[in-house]
């Protein structure tokens, strides 16, 4: 085999265990923030309690608190550093998902408190799949592996969140959900093929512990960190009611789950494609400017769909769908911006504070959302989601000019 092949031959194994740990982490996820609220709601829960679920995701922003230690060691150090986290980990995430089917979907208080350890556990393995992708992604790979990333949590959304919302109505909750937990164990089989060091002997060696302090001493961090909070900033505020929102305008749960699925599945994988050749032909700074514009006019929409300027499930739905190929389209060029900024020598650590600081808007927007739909109304919540999408493009574009006049540090191993 020649040196070609085997280059080609190393990056498909990559790219494959890339989807397959991503995938692993989607379908629990998408379980809890895409079929669960429509769920609830169709069950009689609150919008108001449906919206307070978005605090599920408190253990993923508060993640990079633990992020040190899981770059540092690994509970089961014979199976490897990172792969130690990742199968015990997805294990005991697949069995939790499985205790759900013994409450009804109405019942807020144990469901809160299963979703809660499955993102406590989630939240470990997506530290140590961060890494592992960090460490193994260079130039001339990361463009195509968040790609395969993005497309991994399309995928995510097909299995935990549309095949549970088209399952419920055929075979009813139980069911759907068991076998939504036993789909989320078949990932795992990506473990066997992950290949590393024993990273957490290195640092016995005499290699510096990973540290949050280490991220912020590096540079750019600040910049980098402050577009983190701002870019998306609006995302929460629609997306923690878009499912509510449907169902109150009269789509049946099913359609939801078709809806969410045949934009996830179309999104991710064209969404991806498109992203890519964007920022290799305009330009990373350009194709986000472009983004967030996109991303502003679908909630132009949403807002004149619910104040009935142009109402209609079909508008709503066409909505959705378009949102959820920006969304794809963002986390291509965001991620790569994130990974070409996190050292090697503590990649899930400097990863994971970049993106729980945009899930900390996330959550802030999500958690109130249901509130302000309550008080004010779904018009008034997109409108408002709508104004701070626009905002948010224009502190983009300062913190990305910024960013290209100091350019980013270049990582060992790559090319400028």
């Amino acid at each position: 085999m020649s040196v070609q092949e085997q280059t080609h031959a190393q990056r498909g194994r990559l790219y494959a265990v890339l989807g397959g740990l991503y995938l692993a982490q989607g379908i629990p996820t998408y379980l809890l923030i895409v079929a669960l609220p429509p769920l609830m709601r169709d069950a009689g829960a609150s919008r108001t309690a449906i919206g307070l679920f978005s605090l599920l995701m408190l253990p993923l922003v508060l993640k990079f608190l633990a992020a040190p230690f899981v770059d540092g060691i690994s509970p089961l150090a014979r199976l490897g550093h990172r792969r130690g986290w990742v199968i015990p980990t997805q294990l005991l995430v697949s069995a939790l998902i499985a205790s759900m089917a013994f409450f009804d979907p109405s019942r807020a208080g144990p469901l809160f408190a299963i979703g809660l350890a499955i993102t406590v556990l989630s939240s470990l393995q997506d530290i140590a799949t961060d890494g592992y992708a960090v460490r193994h992604l260079d130039g001339a790979t990361r463009a195509v592996g968040n790609a395969i990333q993005a497309g991994a949590v399309a995928l995510g959304v097909v299995l935990g969140g549309t095949m549970a919302l088209v399952l419920f109505g055929r075979i009813g909750w139980t069911m759907t959900i068991l076998i939504v937990a036993a789909l989320s164990l078949l990932p795992l089989a990506a473990a066997v093929w992950m290949r590393e060091t024993r990273e957490h002997q290195q640092v016995l060696r005499g290699k510096p512990a990973a540290t949050l302090r280490a991220f912020f001493m590096r540079p750019n961090a600040w910049i980098i960190l402050g577009f983190a909070l701002t870019y998306r900033a609006s995302e929460g505020l629609v997306r923690g009611m878009e499912g509510p929102f449907l169902v109150d305008i009269g789509l049946p749960v099913e359609w939801i789950g078709y809806l969410s699925g045949g934009t996830a599945a179309t999104a991710g994988l064209v969404g991806a494609v498109i992203s890519a050749f964007l920022i290799r032909k305009a330009g990373l700074k350009a194709a986000l400017v472009t983004l967030g514009v996109l991303r502003t006019v679908c909630f132009l929409v949403f807002t004149l769909c619910a104040a009935h300027v142009f109402p209609g499930p079909i508008v709503a739905m066409s909505a959705s769908a378009f949102q959820s190929l920006i969304r794809y389209m963002e986390l291509v060029a965001i991620y790569s911006l994130f990974m070409k900024s996190s050292s090697n020598e503590q990649p899930g650590t400097d990863f994971t504070i970049l993106t729980c600081a945009e899930l900390i808007v996330y959550l802030v927007g999500a958690s109130i959302a249901g509130f302000l739909a309550d008080r004010l109304g779904y018009a008034i919540l997109f409108g408002i989601a709508t104004f701070v999408s626009f905002a948010g493009i224009g502190l983009a574009y300062r913190q990305l000019a910024k960013l290209d006049q100091r350019e980013l540090p270049v990582r060992q191993g790559e090319k400028a």
